[in-house]
Parts: structure tokens; sequence; C-alpha cells
């Protein structure tokens, strides 16, 4: 079994494994107890914040150990905003923040604060000027990931950091996805990470505020990590995720060069192996173990489950994946195809023969999940070779069991109502070449996913998109045959 989903978690790495197991014997005391088993603790627990400190680019005391990453975001947002209420009350995120960053920023709004959400461009990258232009007077807070978590885009960081300095305003770096790979460029002011992102045990967080920050904890506080993080410490585990991540991070530079070559061999055969595929993400500033593709007339579900019948464990951003079932917020955001999504992030010691493996079974599942569909490699260059009527379209369309097509005259109307993407735009694709170029097409559709993934295919496919209008159920999406 490979185990292609080390953006989700990875691996125990070997040096937190033989951490934990040396310091369970060593670390289960009290550290603020003054007898020597307390005092044993303390030097465990000390050593390790100097070596995470180390690792992060920070000061030992500008560093607590939290229960988890989302606990160190929850609290360092929570803090930060509390810290400089006299500033004011505005919250500025970027649109692709991990949900943790935007779960705070939703309890920031209903408790009556002001947020601005920053676009992102088809990569997923945020504009440095753009960002900066969100920042206003009354800014307490600004919030930036390192690297976006789904697709592995790198954010500009240093610019923006540079401009929440010009406006006074600190800024709050999610670092989950990058820290393994090294400490977080530019001028930040607070810092969140997770061990077991980079191969530490789960449960254990990192938040960092540099001195001078405002910063006012929020809820009862507790004598432990300098009242930022309740609670007993976990020493065993704290001792693992800071001796891995050092272990990583010197590994890092060798390691992300192969495994770059290994993601960058999949980002060129995918789309020649698997036809209708897009590969989304910035091709260069992005992590070096991580590559999202979406491919048309799928779904993520069932091409998730076929990869893991073959022996391969990745992830997707597939409404269908979801227990929402509404698209990826990131792909939403970025305006890429969400169906038959899938996201590949290769550990640590991935290898060559696998990702060939890999490779040679991909193919395979995406056309038998089509097949099983109804649609065909090829569906919409196959439509669009063809002419005809949409009486002609209509008998094809019912004798394989799919969507209603009307409108002798005027647009072509395919009822798509009840049915979820990807079926939508299989339909779409098997009827566009009916209309001739210059024709339309409008899609009736209640699925979440449509607003996204028709849009979508369109860019895929050379076609125009008018937009999108209320319909009696659902919505009517109007598409223009250009090709």
């Amino acid at each position: 079994m490979s185990y292609f989903d080390a953006a989700s978690s990875a691996p125990l790495h070997p040096v937190a494994r033989q951490a934990l197991q040396a310091s369970l014997d060593e670390g289960w005391a009290d550290p603020a107890r003054l007898y020597r088993e307390g005092r044993r603790a303390r030097m465990l627990l000390d050593a390790a914040r100097e070596a995470a400190a180390q690792a992060v680019g920070c000061r030992p005391d500008e560093l607590v150990f939290t229960s988890s990453g989302t606990r160190a975001v929850h609290s360092g947002v929570a803090g930060a905003l509390a810290g400089r209420r006299r500033a004011g009350g505005h919250l500025v995120v970027s649109a692709v923040e991990h949900s943790s960053v935007l779960h705070a920023a939703e309890a920031h709004e209903a408790a009556g604060g002001s947020l601005s959400r920053v676009p992102v461009g088809r990569t997923g990258a945020v504009d440095a000027d753009t960002y900066g232009t969100a920042l206003r007077t009354d800014t307490a807070l600004a919030c930036l990931q390192s690297a976006n978590h789904e697709v592995g885009t790198e954010q500009p960081v240093a610019e923006v950091a540079e401009s929440c300095r010009a406006a006074g305003v600190p800024l709050l770096v999610d670092a989950a996805q990058s820290l393994g790979w090294g400490p977080v460029p530019g001028g930040w002011s607070l810092l969140t990470g997770s061990a077991h992102k980079w191969g530490g045990p789960a449960g254990v967080g990192l938040l960092v505020v540099r001195k001078g920050v405002r910063f006012a904890v929020r809820g009862p506080v507790d004598e432990r990590e300098s009242g930022r993080a309740p609670g007993f410490e976990n020493i065993p585990a704290i001792v693992a995720a800071a001796a891995s991540l050092r272990a990583v991070q010197g590994a890092a530079a060798e390691e992300a060069v192969r495994l770059r070559a290994l993601t960058d061999r999949l980002r060129e055969r995918v789309p020649l192996l698997v036809p209708d595929t897009e590969v989304v993400g910035d091709p260069v500033r992005r992590l070096p173990h991580l590559i999202t593709f979406s491919s048309l007339y799928v779904d993520g579900e069932s091409v998730l489950s076929e990869l893991d019948r073959a022996g391969f464990s990745v992830s997707s951003g597939s409404s269908c994946t979801s227990s929402t079932l509404t698209p990826s917020h990131v792909l939403k955001a970025m305006g890429v195809l969400s169906e038959g999504n899938v996201r590949v992030s290769l550990p640590v010691g991935t290898t060559a023969e696998e990702v060939e493996r890999f490779l040679g079974v991909l193919p395979g599942v995406v056309a038998e999940v089509r097949a099983k569909l109804g649609a065909h490699t090829h569906t919409g260059s196959r439509a669009s070779s063809r002419a005809g009527g949409s009486e002609e379209a209509a008998a094809e369309v019912a004798a394989t069991g799919s969507a209603e097509v009307s409108g002798e005259a005027g647009p072509l109307v395919v009822d798509a109502l009840g049915k979820r993407c990807p079926l939508p735009v299989i339909e779409l694709a098997k009827v566009i070449g009916r209309v001739p170029v210059g024709g339309t097409v409008v899609v009736l559709a209640d699925d979440e996913a449509a607003r996204l993934d028709i849009p979508a295919w369109c860019e895929m496919r050379g076609q125009r998109y008018v937009g999108e209008t209320p319909a009696a159920r659902g919505s009517a999406y109007e598409v223009i045959r250009l090709a």
C-alpha cells in the first residue's frame, strides 16, 4: 500500500518514535514541581522548546506548545484580536485559508467584528498588492498561510508581511504545511504549526507570538505555557514533535529536490495519460511534495475508492467526498474544476517506483469510472464532431439514460435537475455539438458543484460561459458553443 496523503497527516518519523519512547520514562512528572522528577520533566520541556524555536526561527520564550494546530490557530487569532481591540475590529484573511482560520474568522464576525476575504488567482495565490489594499486603519490582524494545504501553492508571505509592517498590522502565518521544509521567511508577527504534518505525533501544536506583539489571552488563564495554552503538557509528545521537526528540516533540502522531481513527473505525465485533466496550483512556487489535479466526467469519491482498491491512499477536494456535499472552498476560490479532484502528497521516502506504479494505475481507474457514469474519455470532442438538432440529441441522451434535452427553437435545454456532479457536466458535454457554433446550451441543475464545474468545464474545453440565472428549481447555466 502506498500512502500518498502526507498533507493530511505524515507518517510518524522514526526520530519521533525514538524520542517518544525514550521520554515516556523521563517526562511523565509535573514540570512545575521542584522535586527531582519534576526538574527532569522541566529539562525535557525546555530542551524541546529550544529545539522547536531554533527550527522555527524565534526565541524560545516566544513559543508555546498547544494541544493541536487548530487550537494554536484559534488561540492565536483570538488573542491577537483581543490584544489590539483598541486599534479596531477588522480582520483580513485570504479566501483559501485552512478551515481552522476561516472558522476563527467566522466566529469573530458573528461576535460583531468585520472581516475581509482577499481573493486568489487561478493558481491559488493572493496578489501581495491586493492583500495590502485590504488593510485598513481599523485592521487588528491579518492572516495568511505559508502554503496551501490542498494545492501546495506558496503564498507571498514576505511581501505581505512588509505591507502589514508598513500599516502597523500584525500578520499571523499558518505554517502547518510548510514548516517541515524550513522556517517561514519574512517579518511575520505570529505563527502556528501542527506536529502531525511533519511526522510528529498528533495532539501537539505550536503558537509563536513575537515579542512586542499585543496579545491578550481569551478565556480562563492557566499558569502553564505563559498562560496561552492551558492544561498539563504532554511532554513525551512535545519532545517527539520537536525532535522530528529538527530531523525533517535537517534533511529537507535534499528530500525536497528528490520529491520535486517525482511531483514534476506527475505534473507532466498525468495530463498526457488521462485526457481532459487539469493540474491545478502554481507550477513553480509550490510545496515540493504535493500535486493536485482534476479530471472531467468523474466523481472524486469513486476515483479515490478505486485507487484505494489498487493500493494508493490519496485525498480529494470534490464535494462528493465531503460530509457537507459542497466543493472545496479552495478550489471554488481558484475557479477550477472541483469534481474528479485528486490530491497526491508524497511522504518522505516515497520511491520513484511507487510513483510509476501510480501512473500505471490511474488511467485505467479514471476510464473505468467514466464508463460507469456513461461518459467517454473524449466526451466533449466526440459531441462537437457531430451535427444535428435537438431531437437527435434528445434521442441519443435518452438512449444513454441521461438528462432530458429540449429546445427545437432557441437554446438547447438540458434538464439535469436532481443529478449530482459530474452528471450535469457530462450531459452538457454530450450535447454541445448539437448546436451550431455560436449556439446556446442551457443546463438546468440544482447541485452546488455545478456552479463551479460548468464554468470550469468551459474554461478547459474552450467554450464560453455566459452566466447563471435563477430557475424554478436550481439554476440555469448558459453556455455558448465556440469550438
